[in-house]
Parts: C-alpha cells; sequence; structure tokens
C-alpha cells in the first residue's frame, strides 16, 4: 500500500522511492565483495611434466631453426635443408603409410631465433594437417 503524506487537509500518495535501504544494501555488499576477493584462490593447473612418457617413439621427425633462420628437416639419421612452404609436404610425405598422429614432430628451434618464425613452421605443419607438434627445450641443471 502507498505511503500516506499528511500535507494540509487532503491525502494524497508520495510516488518517490526511499533510496536509503537501498544504497545501505548496496555498500553492505561491496564490502563483502571487497574482504572475500582477496581470499578466493586462483585455480590451480596441473601442468604435464617432461619425462613421464611410458615409452619414447620409435620415429621422430624434427624440424631444425637455426640462427639465420634457416630451415632443416631431420628424419633418422637424414637431414635435408628445406624452405618454408615445403617443409609441410616433406613432412606429410614422411608420416604417410603410418597411422595418424602416431609420428610426432618436434621443432627445435635455436634460442636467438625470432618466435615468429617458430610460429610460421608450426602453422605451415598445422595447415597441412600434421597432429602432433612439439616444442623442443633444453632442461635447466
Amino acid at each position: 500500500m502507498p505511503s500516506v503524506a499528511h500535507r494540509g487537509r487532503g491525502r494524497r500518495t508520495m510516488n518517490e522511492i526511499n533510496m536509503v535501504p537501498f544504497i545501505d544494501v548496496m555498500l553492505v555488499l561491496l564490502i563483502i565483495f571487497m574482504v572475500t576477493a582477496p581470499l578466493i584462490t586462483p585455480s590451480v593447473i596441473d601442468l604435464p611434466t617432461v619425462g613421464k612418457a611410458a615409452r619414447q617413439p620409435d620415429k621422430i621427425l624434427q624440424v631444425l631453426i637455426g640462427k639465420d633462420e634457416h630451415l632443416e628437416l631431420k628424419s633418422g639419421d637424414k637431414t635435408q635443408a628445406m624452405s618454408l612452404s615445403d617443409i609441410a609436404d616433406s613432412v606429410k610425405q614422411l608420416q604417410s603409410g603410418q597411422p595418424p598422429g602416431s609420428v610426432p614432430v618436434v621443432i627445435s628451434a635455436d634460442r636467438n631465433v625470432k618466435y615468429e618464425t617458430v610460429v610460421k613452421v608450426m602453422d605451415s605443419l598445422q595447415r597441412a594437417g600434421v597432429q602432433r607438434v612439439g616444442l623442443s627445450v633444453k632442461l635447466a641443471s
């Protein structure tokens, strides 16, 4: 039922909302969120570790990126110099006859090479449909 105000001799309804309770509730909620926000722990991500594989793959294709951004494809004992446009076709050719994803491709890049070059190689392999691509790293001792 609306509030009734007595002014003069007639009765009139007030059509104004009292904002004070609304502001009080909002300030209490704001304080609760400010106090509890630092207490919420960030989600923990369980990252995979190196060296936990049951067995190493039989065949690994390795893409080597040198300091001068020169690309080489290493399969077993053979190493061939390649261009970026030819690397994906060569990898697909070497993986043919094998079940999809059974022959992993590892990219080994010099630490001084531009990140863009590594991304271009990964993108080229992905567009060719290569399923398993990894990055080679040196473990800190």
